[in-house]
């Protein structure tokens, strides 16, 4: 199992944008998904975006157009893009990563989208 240290969260404006990262301990070439989750407060977990060892990806219907998923093999680090960023998408931001039957997750980083 690789550890998860996601970094690139902050305070943005509505309209703005972010880059989040999350770099693995290891290599993930050998995880099937990677992915973010996000938590608001009072809310359960939701998976945003993943994204699969052969590349395809899959978004929340909430995200889609505005954010991107990819992955960087050779720096074991896997990126989200939100761009055109809206107030309800406050929330810590979780990095995950499934590799057979194990899941990993990251520490989480904030995001905070303001008016």
């Amino acid at each position: 199992q690789v550890q998860l240290v996601e970094s690139g969260g902050g305070l943005v404006q509505t309209g703005g944008s972010l880059r989040l990262s999350c770099a693995a301990s290891g290599s993930i070439l050998s995880t099937n998904f990677m992915g973010w989750y996000r938590q608001a407060p009072g809310k359960q977990r939701e998976q945003v975006a993943r994204i699969n060892s052969g590349g395809s990806t899959n978004y929340a219907e909430s995200v889609k157009g505005r954010f991107t998923i990819s992955r960087d093999n050779a720096k074991n680090t896997v990126y989200l893009q939100m761009n055109s960023l809206k107030p309800e998408d406050t929330a810590v931001y979780y990095c995950w990563s499934k590799e057979g039957r194990f899941d990993s997750w990251g520490q989480g980083t904030q995001v905070t989208v303001v008016t």
